[in-house]
């Protein structure tokens, strides 16, 4: 297996509280790795790290060139339009024009080309910066509760939609959810956080679709909540 993020003993502090303490984690090329954990432990900041937001105070981070975020806010320009959108950044060329029409049907936005965010829902702008993110071909692809700002059954569509563009596309993922039924439902490997170390790091090993009543799903479940505290 390629191996895509190398963390090897980091550490990050903010004043006199240490957030993460020497932390090793390997995400290979194609996985799709879930972080769990309480607020204040130390997710979001991992996430920061591996963009380059935060700087390490000791340890190594090593990751792919091409990595992407998509954060709960779609953080859409609104001067510009959707397809604008999707393809900021990039060089004016019919190639790149193209690849991000495309990048909107996968998403199933490609008749939203010309549409301004404002008039979309708040489900089809998280899409449109999937699209964005995707239109880059990442490496790496980094999720920061991209769905918590959605309602039930929009998010249980996002999580479809993101785990088969997960499966068609093969970039290391790694996201950051609360929601113990969305790890399950879409990880390979279930991280979760406690005082600045990993507590778990479990294989999640069902086929997809996952049944939401098996037994198993039923243990990891059990499991993920007993660590977090939720009896």
């Amino acid at each position: 297996m390629t191996t895509a993020v190398s963390i090897t003993g980091l550490r990050k502090s903010f004043g006199d509280k240490t957030v993460l303490d020497s932390v090793d984690l390997t995400i290979h090329s194609g996985e799709f790795v879930v972080l769990l954990g309480p607020s204040g432990t130390g997710k979001t900041t991992l996430l920061r790290l591996l963009t380059g937001l935060e700087v390490p105070d000791a340890g190594e981070v090593l990751v792919p060139a091409r990595r992407t975020t998509v954060y709960q806010e779609p953080r859409l320009i609104p001067s510009k339009r959707v397809l604008a959108n999707v393809v900021v950044g990039q060089r004016h060329s019919r190639e790149n024009r193209e690849a991000g029409l495309r990048a909107l049907a996968e998403v199933n936005l490609d008749g939203k080309a010309r549409q301004w965010p404002a008039t979309l829902s708040g489900g089809e702008a998280q899409r449109a910066a999937l699209a964005r993110a995707l239109v880059r071909e990442p490496e790496l692809l980094l999720l920061d509760e991209p769905f918590a700002a959605l309602d039930a059954l929009t998010r249980l569509q996002m999580q479809d939609l993101v785990g088969d563009l997960v499966a068609r596309h093969r970039p290391a993922v790694l996201m950051v959810t609360h929601d113990v039924d969305e790890a399950i439902r879409l990880a390979d490997r279930v991280l979760i956080l406690d005082r600045g170390r990993f507590a778990v790091d479990v294989t999640i090993d069902l086929p997809h679709p996952r049944d939401r009543a098996a037994a198993e799903t039923i243990r990891y479940r059990t499991e993920f909540l007993d660590q977090l505290g939720v009896h």
